[in-house]
């Protein structure tokens, strides 16, 4: 099918990624917990939005480049893990919910706080570089390698990741943020699940910067 190969264990598979934490659940969690489904909603529509520059990447080889540049895969590595950490770091540390209520009542905009979220699940995805390496190598082995469509079939691919995966993210959005509700009304509950999830975050960052290729 246009260079595609064994398309129902590329399914499987992607089902299965997808349920297997990691950083972008971690993130969408957090900003369910910290704000409310619709910032868990789009934190998942940022994230979606790197897999598509992954995807057109891996289509047009920039991501084979940077797998194979081990100074690429580095300066990757470390940016995205100072990045969770920052976030994570900023969880730990959140203002109290009166605070935050009275911050918002004084500043920023629907607007501008949905940009953020948006910008934020983007950069926490493309500044992954285990995303990067994942696109390079399992990929490949659902395209056919005398095809003359590869590239059709590296974007068709990459949009069935990235509509599973945003079909996932929303659901786990959903759950994460009906929880949060039940919490609301109760801020030290609250207080705890940002610190739970922040220290998550920072985890995550220093496994990131650890991490080998």
């Amino acid at each position: 099918m246009f260079g595609i190969t064994h398309f129902e264990f590329f399914i499987v598979a992607v089902f299965l990624l997808n349920v297997t934490p990691g950083p972008d659940t971690a993130y969408i969690v957090g900003r369910s917990v910290a704000q409310g489904r619709g910032a868990g909603l789009m934190s998942a529509l940022g994230i979606s939005a790197g897999c598509c520059v992954h995807s057109l990447a891996c289509a047009f080889g920039l991501t084979a480049l940077l797998a194979a540049s081990a100074t690429a895969f580095t300066v990757i590595k470390f940016v995205g893990a100072i990045y969770l950490i920052y976030l994570g770091t900023r969880l730990v540390f959140a203002k109290s919910e009166k605070d935050q209520a009275a911050g918002e009542a004084r500043g920023a905009g629907a607007p501008k706080s949905l940009r953020q979220l948006f910008l934020q699940g983007f950069w926490t995805n493309v500044l992954n570089p285990k995303v990067v390496l994942f696109f390079v190598s399992f990929f490949p082995q659902f395209v056919t390698t005398g095809s003359d469509h590869k590239a059709f079939a590296f974007l068709t691919l990459g949009a069935v990741f990235v509509m599973m995966s945003m079909l996932w993210n929303s659901f786990v959005a959903w759950v994460a943020g009906s929880v949060t509700r039940r919490f609301s009304g109760k801020p030290s509950v609250k207080k705890w699940l940002d610190r739970g999830v922040g220290s998550a975050f920072v985890g995550l960052g220093l496994k990131l910067a650890t991490a080998s290729r």
